[in-house]
């Protein structure tokens, strides 16, 4: 494993505990092994703060609000099931024959706690800039695609948020055509602000196509 998460362990304990999970720690409890429990929550501080700082100095353009609702996104247990599948921990842990029969080894919950053990043990044994290098060599592409998704996840509020900065002015959404039968419509909308066309969007209802001609919009201010 730690090709793929390209750090050298120097004590191959923490590795081992990191992907240990209690269902197993319980089963040998004679032995006196510990679980990632501990590990996790580590991990997930360190983790938060090094996202945190990430999206603080890339993302200029959010506000407090928005930098808080974006690294729910990164660092929510879809997105770290995820990174987890994508260094095969799912396959390298240790679980006790109750969850390894129920699928445990593929569960986003358990998966998504041992990347956050695995990021503590990267910590403990490596300090916190190896953590770093660690969480943003596994996540900074899927950081970038969530910021594009986050961004259009309500395209109209965050066009009006964007606007606001800038100016009092409404925005107008404007259906500029419509076609197709009438189980079939389609809607094309313009949205401008001050006589100038932001974007243009289409969509099988008036909401979507106004929302896409917000997205549009978005991606055209964001280019400039």
């Amino acid at each position: 494993m730690k090709e793929i998460i390209n750090y050298k362990f120097k004590n191959k304990n923490l590795i081992v505990t990191a992907l240990t999970h209690s269902s197993y720690a319980h089963e040998v409890k004679e032995k006196k092994i510990e679980d990632n429990e501990r590990l996790e929550f580590l991990g997930d501080a360190v983790l938060e703060l090094v996202i945190s700082s990430f999206i603080f100095k890339n993302f200029k353009d959010l506000t407090e609000g928005e930098l808080t609702k974006f690294r729910a996104n990164i660092v929510c247990e879809g997105t770290l099931s995820k990174m987890a599948r994508t260094i095969k921990i799912g396959e390298n842990l240790r679980l006790g024959k109750g969850e390894e029969n129920t699928g445990g080894r593929s569960r986003d919950s358990i998966l998504a706690d041992a990347f956050e053990a695995v990021i503590g043990a990267v910590y403990i044994d490596g300090g916190f800039f190896e953590a770093q290098n660690f969480i943003l060599s596994q996540m900074e592409k899927t950081i970038y695609e969530l910021r594009e998704t986050f961004a259009l996840s309500d395209c109209k509020t965050y066009l009006q948020e964007i606007i606001q900065k800038r100016s009092k002015n409404p925005i107008n959404y404007n259906i500029v055509e419509e076609y197709g039968p009438a189980h079939e419509k389609m809607f094309v909308v313009e949205v401008s602000h001050e006589n100038k066309i932001l974007g243009k969007g289409a969509g099988k209802s008036k909401k979507e196509a106004e929302q896409n001609a917000a997205g549009a919009a978005i991606k055209n201010i964001e280019k400039n």
